[in-house]
């Protein structure tokens, strides 16, 4: 990313461990049957501050709801906003969906994103940010899954696990996360290390009381002692 600064050679190394231990630990992760990137910008937006069950289920109403994405922009604002209810927030999430897809419509005439994938990774991702409610955990997820423009999201596991594991700044939050946690990681793994950092986050480093006793990164992790039992 443009906005990222130098990675610290000793931290890209730490990073690098992480990967390769966790990739031993929990094998090759394998995102969710891919979607088209229409499909995923708004899977993504529902997902904002649900689980992924919820979300599923919001996403999956809406499909049976409207046959296209096009009556899905058309549609009444109550029944889009009835059809994604399971999701969350249904009174902000049906607006900002129905006002994304007619902006896109608008300024390409069409509801498609496959143009991006010729597109610059920086330029593709702030063309994505311009929309509301699309942030860079969402633009991210859409370039990195759905488009493979190689993007990391960083996502409250994310975000939390990083930062017990010393690969960023305490008070660095979770945008400013972002394009620092891309510069640490390759590319190519951008994907794997991600799924598989949510997992550990998940599983085993949870926010209240983490199991570090039970952490394959615990020799790695300098917060290891504080909260083990």
């Amino acid at each position: 990313m443009s906005d990222s600064q130098p990675a610290d050679p000793q931290t890209e190394h730490h990073a690098r461990l992480i990967y390769e231990r966790l990739l031993q630990y929990y094998g090759l992760p394998e995102w969710r049957d891919p979607l088209p990137a229409m499909d995923e910008l708004v899977s993504t937006i529902l997902s904002q501050n649900t689980n992924d069950t919820n979300r599923d289920l919001a996403f999956n109403r809406l499909r049976a709801a409207f046959s296209t994405w096009e009556a899905v922009r058309d549609a009444p604002a109550e029944a889009v906003m009835d059809a994604i209810r399971p999701a969350g927030l249904a009174n902000q999430k049906g607006p900002r969906i129905q006002q994304v897809l007619r902006q896109i419509t608008n300024e390409r005439g069409s509801l498609d994103l496959d143009f991006l994938k010729g597109w610059d990774a920086e330029e593709a991702r702030a063309w994505l940010l311009q929309f509301n409610g699309v942030g860079p955990k969402t633009a991210a997820i859409v370039l990195q899954f759905a488009l493979g423009i190689p993007a990391f999201p960083v996502d409250t596991h994310v975000h939390r696990v990083s930062g017990r594991l010393g690969l960023r700044p305490a008070e660095m939050n979770a945008e400013q996360a972002h394009p620092h946690l891309a510069a640490l990681f390759d590319p190519q793994t951008y994907g794997p290390a991600h799924l598989n950092l949510i997992r550990l986050g998940r599983e085993i480093c949870h926010a209240r009381k983490p199991n570090c006793r039970a952490c394959p990164l615990n020799d790695l992790c300098p917060s290891a002692q504080v909260g083990s039992d």
